[in-house]
């Protein structure tokens, strides 16, 4: 693929965020540590990044670039639920232009846009949805928007999303292993790893002996490629497993 229109400080960045990418350990939050550069590489101006759960059927953990915080828990809280393009979006798999999927009149009609995107300035958009291999599992999404003064995105930033994408792929199934990886007690221990319990006391909570403890442990941390605990207990923690788990 022939990139347009990119310089050689954005080419080392794009080998940069590449480089990174592959290295990521399994416990890294890999939309945080590369969206800021992705941003640079698109001369964009504001951006959020969610990951989409089929099972409530929300877009969900955000990673916010110059965007209010306080708009973006909106966007959580009701404007999810009235978004007029991003299902569509979704659906296209690959970088996509919002003018592609909304004509720019029409979204400009919409609440979403005068009570959400426009709080901030957004105007032109860009998203990515990134899945496994199969196409069935939603890893993340880069949602990358510039302010009306600027020049709406082009086939050069598609192109340098979907260049990404494999990476970014690739990436984040290593932080994000399949749903079921882990047998229940396995989830248990793990969940209680990142809450800060020693072996002991998760031994004591779920009243198993301390060597069946470290069984679980062990096999939980070959499982999601962790290193040691410390590794475990950052990945369930940005996984968000919850008390609900150890029921």
């Amino acid at each position: 693929m022939a990139i347009r229109d990119i310089t050689s400080s954005e080419l080392a960045l794009f080998g940069d965020i590449v480089g990174r990418l592959a290295s990521l350990p399994a416990s890294a939050d890999v939309r945080a540590s590369v969206f800021g550069d992705i941003m640079r590489l698109l001369r964009a101006d504001f951006g959020a990044s969610y990951v989409w759960h089929a099972a409530t059927g929300e877009s969900e953990h955000p990673v916010n670039h110059n965007m209010d915080p306080a708009n973006l828990r909106r966007y959580g809280e009701w404007y999810q639920y009235r978004d007029p393009m991003t299902a569509e979006l979704r659906r296209r798999r690959r970088a996509t232009l919002v003018d592609a999927v909304i004509p720019r009149r029409q979204l400009e009609r919409t609440e979403f846009y005068n009570d959400f995107l426009a709080r901030d300035g957004l105007h032109h958009g860009i998203n990515l949805f990134v899945f496994d291999a199969a196409g069935r599992r939603d890893l993340g999404d880069l949602r990358i928007w510039r302010s009306r003064r600027r020049p709406d995105f082009e086939a050069r930033d598609l192109d340098l999303l979907d260049a990404l994408c494999p990476f970014l792929r690739d990436a984040l199934l290593r932080a994000t292993p399949a749903d079921g990886a882990l047998t229940a007690r396995e989830r248990q221990v793990a969940t209680l790893v990142a809450e800060g319990l020693r072996d002991r006391d998760i031994a004591h909570r779920l009243g198993i002996g301390f060597g069946t403890v470290r069984t679980h442990l062990n096999r939980a941390m070959d499982k999601l490629a962790c290193a040691n605990r410390a590794e475990l207990a950052a990945l369930m923690t940005r996984r968000g497993a919850a008390p609900s788990a150890l029921m």
